[in-house]
């Protein structure tokens, strides 16, 4: 008699260090969807903002990552920067749960509202921003940030999702 085992994928969270910028500069890279930055940028990023971003990790290495932090002029927002996940990672709903997980830790900081800018084709992530919102009893708000037309090239409009005020989160 044989009996069918199932191996679940055991990851964890963690913020970023500086070593970690060259496989998130890489996950971005390799995406079609994501706008890349400079190396450069994901170092400092990972030195400046790693308190406020998240990676995923399964035994040490990088599966996903979420980089946010606390808009200046407005300390009890929370902007949603960039999340990315390698392909394969095993991990059912790893961008629910990696956004969620930010999330939470955002609100244990003193976030009232949660941000991202988003393609209006990206319906993956516009589902997981809904799913927040849920989660937290809070209305979704939308608008165009930035018209297409001040990037270069082919470039979406960037609509602001903004999310808020956040209740505690549902249990």
């Amino acid at each position: 008699m044989t009996t069918a085992t199932t191996t679940r994928v055991r990851h964890q969270f963690r913020t970023p260090r500086v070593e970690d910028a060259h496989t998130l500069w890489q996950m971005v890279d390799q995406s079609d969807a994501l706008d890349n930055n400079s190396p450069y940028y994901y170092a400092l990023w990972c030195r400046d903002f790693a308190s406020t971003s998240l990676v995923a990790t399964v035994e040490d290495n990088i599966v996903a990552f979420l980089t946010g932090y606390f808009r200046p002029d407005e300390p009890d927002t929370y902007l949603v920067w960039q999340e990315a996940a390698k392909p394969c990672h095993g991990i059912p709903f790893l961008g629910v749960k990696l956004f969620e997980r930010a999330a939470d830790r955002a609100v244990e900081q003193g976030a009232r509202f949660i941000e991202a800018t988003v393609s209006a084709d990206n319906k993956a992530i516009i589902m997981v921003l809904k799913k927040v919102a849920k989660r937290y009893s809070a209305d979704v708000h939308t608008h165009i940030l930035f018209p297409s037309d001040l990037f270069p090239g082919e470039h979406h409009d960037e609509v602001l999702y903004r999310i808020g005020p956040l209740a505690p989160p549902a249990p």
